[in-house]
């Protein structure tokens, strides 16, 4: 059997594509292929890649997906967010599960998470 080992990409739709390109572009992320004005737009994320896609339908279910991104510095990115105003739900903390991580949820209500591996003591 062969063992997934990551994800390729995620795809959010979104009715207004200028709005949610801004919120990804403010928050570093770099435009692969499209724009404010495209149909669909990619952004590389590491070795995979976040789409967005337009469509007519408002918003999805608040909550019904969380998509986790690693980062270098989860402190530092939180601060970036922020200074873009935007409002995370929750500062960063350390979890029980080995991930110092916070929580924002984007203009189209898509959950996001930003995280990364605590160091075990060695």
């Amino acid at each position: 059997m062969t063992e997934i080992r990551s994800i390729s990409a995620v795809t959010f739709a979104t009715p207004d594509m200028a709005r949610a390109v801004r919120f990804y572009e403010a928050l570093g992320f770099r435009i692969l292929y499209g724009g404010g004005t495209s149909a669909f737009t990619s952004f590389r994320v590491g070795e995979g890649y976040l789409n967005l896609a337009g469509t007519d339908v408002e918003r999805p279910l608040a909550g019904a997906t969380r998509v986790i991104f690693y980062v270098d510095d989860v402190d530092a990115m939180h601060a970036r967010a922020v200074a873009q105003g935007f409002t995370p739900e929750t500062a960063p903390q350390d979890a029980t599960w080995g991930e110092r991580y916070f929580h924002l949820t984007d203009p189209d209500g898509h959950a996001l998470s930003f995280a990364r591996p605590l160091r075990r003591p060695g």
